[in-house]
Parts: structure tokens; sequence; C-alpha cells
């Protein structure tokens, strides 16, 4: 994997302590507060920021049990768990009074489920992203990120599609603030390994259970994948950044899902068995058309938004540069890969 030069290297870590600096003595809300990314997001905000309160907002109460439990007793003081649905506004309203930033990662995720329930997803993924607009102006809340994927470009199925909506209304959303100034920006990456239902998981089950081969979708699929913990300071990091309209893109690696079973289960054959409705072939997350509005700095891409008072000057001023025309971040050609030893610690990483 390519790696920064010291000076790009020193800007990243810049940011993300800069952005840690954002939660500094603030009352912070992250919906899917008990998720993968929820729960690993509270738990770093609490080891190296020092938020004066974190409310975890889920509809899950065992879950919440669980992480209650599962966190060192002084963290506890900070903590606040809000039971409660992304669908219900009155509920949002409610757990918004007083907070300075939320983190938006709830949302319904799992495409086969999103295909055979389209209501039930967009009632989570659209209709909950609305809400979470409405009761962020209401209250006054300083920066809403939402977390979004990759999926999100060029849809091909629900998921994706109702993501795009909820990246829309996030953007669209810093036109209504007004006076209240709240700001909205938007994070979209790729897949995370290891996180709930992805195929890291479900390997190593197979494996575990005396597989005697592994289920491969097509041999020339690829996929971005990202650390969760990576995935968690990239957040951290836009909010020393966001301006209000962007969609940040982190520069991640690409994956080949043939070297990610041999690398698990070297002994395993491989067993073909077809895409899955909905499921794409290689992932994108900057589109040409995006690419027009899209603008590079050392560790991520920025697609900026076409608002009339939007100013460029802020990230020339960091370095940014425009990308070529027609440009596309695709996971076939991306100039980052996972191989080899690489991609061995990177499954480390998530055993």
């Amino acid at each position: 994997m390519a790696v920064f030069d010291p000076q790009e290297a020193a800007s990243a870590a810049a940011w993300l302590s800069a952005g840690l600096g954002e939660f500094s003595d603030r009352s912070v809300l992250v919906t899917g507060g008990t998720g993968s990314f929820g729960s690993r997001f509270v738990r770093t905000l609490l080891e190296r920021a020092s938020p004066r309160r974190v409310i975890v907002f889920s509809r899950d109460e065992f879950k919440q049990y669980e992480m209650q439990q599962s966190l060192p007793a002084e963290w506890l003081p900070r903590l606040r768990f809000f039971i409660g649905d992304v669908r219900d506004r009155g509920r949002l309203d409610l757990a918004m009074r007083e907070v300075d930033l939320c983190i938006h990662a709830a949302a319904l995720k799992h495409v086969p489920t999103a295909e055979y329930n389209p209501m039930e997803c967009i009632h989570t993924n659209v209709y909950g992203a609305e809400n979470v607009v409405h009761a962020a102006i209401r209250n006054g809340v300083r920066r809403v990120i939402a977390l979004s994927t990759d999926k999100a470009a060029n849809p091909i199925n629900l998921y994706g599609a109702s993501k795009l909506a909820s990246d829309k209304i996030f953007i669209a959303a810093n036109n209504l603030s007004g006076s209240v100034g709240t700001r909205f920006s938007v994070v979209r990456y790729g897949n995370v390994v290891g996180s709930r239902g992805s195929v890291v998981p479900y390997f190593r089950k197979l494996i575990a259970e005396g597989a005697d081969s592994l289920p491969i979708t097509d041999e020339r699929m690829t996929r971005f994948w990202i650390t969760l913990q990576r995935g968690v300071e990239f957040v951290v990091s836009c909010a020393a950044l966001m301006r209000g309209g962007e969609i940040f893109v982190p520069k991640i690696p690409s994956m080949r899902i043939v070297d990610l079973a041999r690398t698990m289960a070297p002994h395993l054959p491989q067993r073909v068995v077809g895409i899955r409705p909905g499921e794409k072939l290689h992932e994108v997350m900057i589109t040409e058309d995006d690419s027009r509005q899209t603008v590079e700095l050392c560790d991520r891409y920025v697609i900026e938004p076409a608002f009339s008072w939007w100013k460029h000057e802020p990230y020339v001023e960091l370095g940014a540069r425009t990308v070529p025309d027609g440009f596309r971040y695709a996971s076939d050609s991306n100039d980052l890969w996972l191989e080899g030893e690489e991609l061995t610690s990177l499954l480390a990483e998530t055993a």
C-alpha cells in the first residue's frame, strides 16, 4: 500500500488532532451508537478526546446494556444511553437538546434485506435522515456528519439508492438552517473489514465449521476496504475540516475477493456462486460526473457542493488540487491495493 510522504502524513495527523479538539467539552449525539461504527466511535472519543457528554442513541436496549457493561466505570458519568429510533422525529428532538455535534450512523445496511423490505429501508435511511435534519436545526446543533457508503454512487440496489437520497437530504440541509447556522456534511467510504454481516466474519464462520470450499461471487470482484478504527478517525478529522455541504471520501485500498479468500484459507478451493441481485462487480465512490466538483487532499477527496455561497479558496489553502477531467474513483482502478503481508496484517487487526 502506498504511504504518505512525511509532510502529507503530518497534515493528516494534524487534521485528526484538530478533529479530536472539536469534541473537547462538547455534547455529542451518535445515532446508531451501539453499532460497529457507533460503539468504536464512542470509545475513541472517550479515550482520546474530552467530550462533556456522549449520547448513545439506538433502538436496542440489550445492545445498550452490553455496551454499558463493556466500558470502564470512570467513563459512565459522561455517557447517556437514549432508547430511540431515527424514524421517530419527536424522540430525536428530545435527544438533541443541548447537543453540539451529531454523528449520524444509524441505517439499515444489508443489501438483500433492503431489497426484500424496501419501505422499511426507506423509512429508516431516507425519512430518518430528514428527521435528523429537522431535529438538529430545531435544537441548534452546530455540526452534523452523516455516514454514507460507496453504494450510494451510481446505485443499483435499494440500499445504495436510499443512501444517495440521504446524502442529498443532508447536503441540501445547509440551505435550510438559516440563522441557526447548523452545518451538515457527509462521509462516504467502503466496506469495513470485519464489521457485522461482512464477508470476513462469514468466511471465518465457514472455515471454523470445516467448510470444504469458500463461495466467491465472481473471480473479478473488487472492493474498497477500510478498518473500523481508520473509519472512525477519518470521521473525527472531518469535523475539523467541514464547512457544510461536502462529501468526504478517504483514500483507501482495494482488495480482490479471491485474494481475501486465498489469504484466509489457502488450503481451501474457491467456488464461484455468481453475483447476487443488487450487487456490483466493482465499487465506485466518486463518479465521473461528481469529479467535476472534486478536489484532492493528501489523504482524501472532497466533493464540493454546488452552492452559490460556497467558496473554494479555504481548501486551496490546505493544498487541495482539482482532480483530472473524467476522474473516477473505483475499486478496480485504484492506486492502492491490499495484497500479501498487508492483507494478512489487516485481517489480524480484526481477529
